[in-house]
């Protein structure tokens, strides 16, 4: 490691990991656990799904010594307009997540949940348009969950509600592709916006090279930094939305500081997530008001990390994962 970055030794000695519940199910995630971590420039926050591997989780662990131990960027502008996110819940639950996110005039809704219905998509997408009025935006997120014919056909019926655009309809670059042509050929006009396909990839920049994307949303955890993701966006040439990971306040600080950054923002951004947890790490939490969010550190609060702290096996596990990830640096 450089001296700008911490030894293992080190960085364990000052990891506290938290576990917060969530208000409801998001990406199958029932309690967000994270792991957080103070340096000299600040707190970061490391909180990789589950799922991932050290080399994956690796990107996240460098975004997280990047807010505590460089800073980030200075901010080009004072505040960020964000959108609501709606989950995949039942049309009646729509009222009460949109009232969370205070003056949000877009909202994403999440679309092609395992187990539900395309119909079950509609009346949500639906729902939302019924509370939020004919003036606000609504774009989707279906995470991957389509293939090439079942995007094209939620796409053509979802483009009643006028969609902003469709994140991820597809999970691969090439689906991508062919799902633009098919759209176009059926005078289908709504825009494609790619996540995994930038921040899971190994050439992120290939959804634009290749033409399969014309947006790209970006995360600051998976893609390395915010640093990082600011090359990114600049090598990409496409206009960017800045997402969260389901972080929470003090990793969120990480997203608004990109979003803040970003030499152009003409999109709202997914940064109010935290009001999808039960709780949080930092008060006050990073949440919208009046539909914005402004940049700047966040460190968390010491008896919201004593109320949420993780058990003795779970924080093992932590320090487990952040050695195997510290392991991946440089590589």
């Amino acid at each position: 490691m450089s001296g700008d970055t911490p030894g293992l030794g080190d960085l364990l000695e000052r990891l506290v990991v938290v576990s917060i519940p969530m208000r409801v199910r998001f990406r199958g995630v029932l309690r967000r656990e994270v792991a957080l971590v103070q340096g000299p420039r600040g707190w970061g926050e490391f909180a990789p799904f589950l799922e991932y591997g050290p080399a994956e989780a690796a990107r996240w662990l460098a975004a997280a010594l990047e807010a505590a131990w460089l800073g980030w960027p200075e901010p080009r502008r004072a505040d960020v307009a964000v959108n609501a996110t709606v989950p995949a819940v039942v049309p009646a639950d729509v009222p009460a997540v949109l009232a969370r996110f205070d003056g949000c005039t877009t909202a994403k809704v999440k679309v092609a949940e395992p187990g539900q219905s395309l119909a079950e998509d509609l009346d949500r997408v639906a729902a939302v348009r019924d509370v939020m009025g004919r003036a606000a935006r609504i774009r989707v997120d279906a995470n991957g969950g389509w293939d090439v014919a079942q995007a094209g056909d939620a796409l053509g019926r979802l483009a009643a509600y006028d969609l902003e655009y469709a994140e991820q309809p597809c999970p691969s670059v090439e689906d991508l592709i062919t799902l633009r042509k098919a759209l176009s050929r059926n005078g289908i006009d709504v825009l494609i916006a790619a996540d995994e396909s930038i921040r899971k990839a190994e050439d992120p920049v290939r959804v634009a090279r290749e033409g399969a994307a014309d947006i790209a949303v970006v995360k600051v955890p998976p893609l390395g930094g915010v640093r990082r993701a600011l090359e990114i966006v600049a090598d990409a040439g496409l206009p960017a939305v800045v997402s969260s990971a389901l972080d929470t306040s003090v990793g969120l600080a990480a997203g608004v500081a990109l979003a803040a950054a970003l030499p152009e923002l003409p999109y709202a951004c997914g940064l109010g997530t935290v009001g999808l947890l039960d709780g949080d790490t930092a008060r006050p939490s990073v949440v919208p008001v009046d539909g914005t969010v402004r940049p700047g550190a966040v460190a968390p609060d010491p008896e919201l990390v004593d109320r949420y702290a993780a058990p003795a096996d779970r924080v093992r596990w932590w320090r487990d994962r952040v050695a195997a990830a510290h392991a991946e640096l440089g590589r």
